[in-house]
């Protein structure tokens, strides 16, 4: 009997380290500064159904095959691809499902410091107590500042950049696992502390009502997009992190009697998707009651979070020790989303015979250099445009709205129509057969069809945004009727590709394009 093979980077601790580990790479800015905002555009409680329908036919199938192709292999997903594919009999021009996904994690890990890095300094600004008293014209030039200065953003990009590939140098458990295991909890104990708070505002039910009240009127087509957009994206699919976290899930776990049970990959992945979803809408409930309270609008993206939620923890008692703690959040969610980006680039120099700790520096040093160009898309760069926008905007789009939903479609096919059928129900470890028939049913058929609509329609919003910006672009806060006199409210800024957006996931996207709408 063939002996399954071991992760060569060593295997997580136990099934729920792996669930930690998993929901911190879906966990991101999007879930934070989209999700909740998008919910209460698109029907609140209706569009909550609707997402869970899409996580289900689209997120779920894709992410178990995922999953299931990194335990399988066992290495990088470019390695563990290859190996696939010599198994299945088929051409190795199916390892370029997993060079794309590691390129496109690269891709993003350099832009995605850049904007995560806001939070760390919007963190040190809230410690200080920057936001006290401040105004909207204050807030808003807060921001702007910050964006207008290359060395500035260069700085704390930097510093990102060495928190996230110091975690990924020292390895799968002597880094990665024990920084899921207080990044985490930490997030999920400083949410309860935000929510909890939330709930002592004046802005609490009208929170609430925004997030989950029931209107089935504004299902429409655009609903529909946009939430198989952020089932999608916000699982952090197609980069190669979930593959490379694959390949150090534990296939066995202790049972009862000292006996060895199987892990069910699809169980396991449906627990990640559901505390994804809980965690992007405890954020709606930890900010929208705040905003309410101080007589300011609901909005989304960098906007919002950096201008408006400052003015609002400015304005309100405890807000310096709540605004504190509200950029500490962020921070955890972004760094835990990182360091699943580096992780697939690593993880295949190691297996090249570099050592994980230069492995870390070549890559961490790449993504920062690169990074750079996104720094100064914000400055310096801001005038120079080309093919869709700026050099952060082209990075943004080549990843999130190409590479990422592509991936995502290779893997379901490599999967449903590939890999032989025995191996996929032995690796899924599924108890139920008629569950494991649906698996391979959406995974065959109906997430491959929802992923090519899904990249038609990113790409037509992209070159045809006065017809797609409509029904889905951001209301700036300054142009929304508002229950305080308009001066109250804090300037728009405009931000290359990222106003109203969600970055993948982790790492991913901008606000037009479905594909931008996720993290």
């Amino acid at each position: 009997m063939k002996q399954e093979s071991k992760p060569v980077h060593g295997m997580w601790a136990s099934r729920w380290v792996f669930i930690l580990a998993a929901t911190g790479s879906a966990v991101g800015l999007g879930n934070i500064w989209r999700f909740p905002y998008i919910t209460g555009e698109n029907g609140g409680g209706a569009f909550v159904l609707l997402y869970l329908l899409c996580i289900a036919v689209v997120g779920v199938p894709i992410m178990a095959a995922e999953v299931m192709l990194g335990r399988k292999g066992g290495m990088s997903p470019i390695n563990t691809m290859r190996k696939l594919a010599a198994e299945s009999k088929v051409t190795q021009r199916w390892s370029w499902i997993g060079y794309m996904g590691v390129l496109s994690a690269f891709l993003i890990l350099s832009f995605y410091s850049v904007v995560a890095s806001w939070a760390l300094y919007y963190t040190w600004e809230a410690v200080q107590g920057a936001f006290q008293g401040i105004t909207a014209a204050q807030s808003g030039a807060r921001f702007d500042d910050m964006l207008a200065s290359p060395w500035l953003m260069m700085g704390y990009h930097t510093l990102f950049m060495l928190l996230t590939m110091v975690v990924v140098g020292r390895g799968v458990k002597g880094g990665l696992e024990k920084a899921v295991q207080i990044l985490m909890p930490l997030l999920f104990v400083l949410l309860l502390v935000l929510v909890g708070y939330a709930a002592t505002t004046p802005g609490f039910m009208q929170g609430i009502e925004f997030l989950f009240a029931f209107d089935f009127s504004k299902l429409n087509g655009q609903a529909v997009i946009t939430a198989v957009g952020q089932a999608f994206f916000t699982l952090s699919l197609g980069m190669g992190a979930i593959m490379a976290y694959g390949a150090y899930m534990p296939r066995q776990v202790p049972g009862k009697a000292g006996k060895k049970k199987p892990v069910s990959i699809m169980s396991t992945v449906i627990i990640i998707a559901l505390l994804d979803t809980l965690v992007a809408l405890g954020s709606g409930v930890a900010m929208f009651p705040l905003l309410f309270s101080g007589g300011l609008e609901a909005g989304q993206g960098p906007g919002m979070m950096f201008v408006t939620l400052p003015l609002a923890f400015g304005q309100m008692p405890g807000g310096l020790l709540f605004g504190s703690l509200f950029f500490v959040l962020v921070v955890c969610a972004a760094w835990s989303s990182s360091i699943s980006l580096a992780e697939p680039v690593v993880a295949w120099l190691v297996e090249k015979g570099v050592n994980r700790a230069m492995s870390s520096v070549i890559v961490g040093l790449g993504a920062w250099v690169l990074g750079l160009g996104s720094v100064l898309s914000f400055n310096i760069w801001k005038d120079k445009t080309f093919l869709v926008g700026t050099f952060f905007d082209n990075m943004e789009f080549l990843s999130t709205t190409i590479m990422l939903p592509l991936g995502g479609l290779l893997i379901a096919v490599f999967a449903g129509w590939v890999m032989k059928e025995t191996h996929a129900r032995k690796e899924l470890a599924m108890k139920s057969f008629p569950l494991y028939l649906v698996w391979r049913a959406l995974v065959r058929i109906f997430s491959p069809v929802a992923v090519i609509v899904l990249v038609v329609y990113s790409v037509w919003s992209t070159f045809a945004p006065e017809k797609a910006d409509e029904p889905v672009a951001e209301a700036p806060v300054a142009e929304q009727p508002a229950p305080v006199e308009p001066a109250d409210q804090p300037p728009v800024t405009e931000l290359p590709g990222v106003q109203g957006e969600s970055l993948p996931e982790t790492p991913a996207a901008a606000d037009v394009p479905a594909a931008k709408e996720a993290r």
